[in-house]
């Protein structure tokens, strides 16, 4: 079951909203809850039943670890502590690994040795990623003494929520689990409001800009998987139409999941601040899958060592980080060579960055940020090329086409239509950078948790920002939101499934 699918907007989600109103409103605040998690475990096994049992073993294994973690009689013994917190983690990561990327291992050795291990057909669950990482950051949490002791249905709603459950965002337990102190106040009219608005939002970007233009560029990595030679043009609108695709469809799916946790009155952290504004790739990635960045700095990135040790150090640490975040975006050799090429952008980053330190910024002015904005953008469609292609000699193929090996030409059955894919290419370019993001738009109603208001505003001049409309939550936006989804469930017979539902 997807957000953008009749079952879930028609069925699963009013069922088990109505059913959390109506306990909540009446005083059963734990009931209420057990139903979300009933209704979670119901979202999940709807997928394949047979993961639920890892889905409630995980939470099982790490609510218990984790309670041994708080025990005030562990306090002090250290070895048993670090003992527990290094089982846990362990565990975590070697089911991952398992589900993950054993078929890979697989994969790889019988290329190089011709050995067959029989482990490349292992079905991924899903959401393993998700629920894997921010287990891992409770347990490590609960052992630096930073996370109190939850109950067991509190922590089971902290991992198995839905709306969050699938592909995140990476939520902590500091984040959610607080929230549910305001039980008998969480379901309300303005949350009902606020949710659908986000929800619909959303479901708009998915069902009509992201798999509007997936067209263009599943037919362009298509031909280049079958080893068709792709020209200059096509292949860098096929590489643009994908670095369209991927925004509008991460950007709907991180707005529905704020939007239906908003219905439950739980306000999930920001997790997609208008990337395509960077001017620089460190920018980039605190605005791309913010949850995901914050974790492997927090967990991994600093515990390396961090910019402690010196520069080599610092860069070294950053390579290693963003190769294991490729990685865990998926079992092939093609993410993890994305996450080497989005680790060395962020070296050269930093060291142009410390070589002109002390020197007048020239990104201060208009024609510097205009000249930082233009190499990040083409940096990160230039690598979106290796996270799209389903194996390495499609994006040689691909990068062999942007680089003019195989002529200037169109797809077959070009012309009039390709004049068009450019036209709606630049509008959603446009669109991605310039347009307000939901956030912005529902700037009144604090609609993510620790949204950077300023932040977000400063990349684009005041004359823009002062035209950026204020939803209210009015008559008038009403009638515009129902249009809107109304045209949006008339394209979910031709949606696909949200991208980063892979991982």
């Amino acid at each position: 079951m997807v957000f953008s699918s009749y079952e879930f907007l028609l069925v699963f989600l009013p069922i088990s909203f109505l059913g959390f109103l109506v306990l909540e409103q009446t005083g059963w605040g734990r009931l209420a809850l057990a139903w979300v998690v009933l209704a979670s475990l119901v979202f999940y096994g709807w997928w394949n039943p047979i993961y639920l049992p890892l889905l409630a073993g995980s939470m099982l294994g790490n609510f218990a670890i984790g309670r041994l973690l708080t025990r005030r009689d562990l306090q002090t013994r250290l070895g048993t502590r670090k003992a527990l917190v290094v089982l846990g983690v362990s565990a975590n990561l070697l089911a991952l690994g398992y589900f993950k990327y054993a078929g890979l291992l697989a994969t790889t050795v019988e290329g190089l040795g011709g050995v067959e291990l029989g482990f490349a057909s292992i079905e991924l669950p899903l959401a393993i990623s998700f629920f894997t990482f921010q287990q891992i950051a409770y347990l490590v949490d609960a052992y630096r003494g930073t996370a109190p002791a939850y109950g067991a249905l509190q922590y089971a709603f902290f991992i198995s929520f839905f709306p969050q459950l699938i592909a995140g965002p990476i939520v902590r337990h500091d984040q959610t689990i607080p929230q549910l102190e305001r039980l008998g106040r969480l379901g309300s009219w303005s949350n009902l409001a606020i949710g659908a608005t986000i929800l619909t939002i959303g479901l708009a970007k998915k069902v009509i800009l992201a798999d509007g233009v997936a067209t263009y560029a599943t037919p362009v990595f298509g031909a280049a998987a079958r080893g068709v030679p792709i020209g200059l043009y096509t292949s860098w609108t096929g590489a643009l139409a994908y670095t369209l695709q991927i925004y509008f469809d991460f950007s709907g799916y991180t707005d529905m999941a704020i939007g239906c946790a908003r219905l439950f009155g739980i306000r999930l952290p920001l997790n997609f601040d208008s990337p395509y504004r960077a001017t620089s790739i460190s920018d980039f990635w605190r605005r791309w899958h913010i949850t995901l960045s914050s974790f492997l700095r927090d967990y991994l990135y600093i515990p390396l060592g961090g910019n402690r040790h010196g520069e080599p150090r610092r860069y070294a640490n950053l390579m290693l980080t963003m190769l294991i975040g490729g990685l865990w975006h998926g079992a092939g050799w093609a993410f993890v060579l994305w996450g080497g090429l989005h680790g060395l952008y962020l070296v050269v980053d930093h060291v142009w960055s410390r070589l002109r330190r002390g020197a007048r910024k020239g990104s201060d002015h208009a024609l510097g940020r205009a000249g930082g904005w233009v190499l990040t953008f083409l940096a990160v469609l230039f690598a979106w090329v290796l996270f799209r292609a389903e194996t390495l000699s499609t994006a040689i193929q691909v990068y062999q086409g942007m680089l003019g090996a195989h002529g200037i030409g169109t797809m077959p059955g070009d012309g009039y239509g390709a004049a068009w894919q450019v036209v709606v290419l630049i509008a959603l370019l446009a669109l991605a950078c310039l347009g307000p993001n939901t956030q912005e738009l529902l700037r009144d109603y604090e609609p993510a948790l620790d949204y950077p208001k300023a932040a977000a505003e400063e990349a684009l001049p005041t004359s823009i920002r002062a035209r950026w409309p204020r939803m209210r939550l009015r008559a008038g936006w009403a009638i515009v939101l129902g249009m809107l989804a109304a045209l949006s469930m008339l394209y979910l017979e031709r949606s696909d499934e949200f991208l980063y539902f892979q991982f």
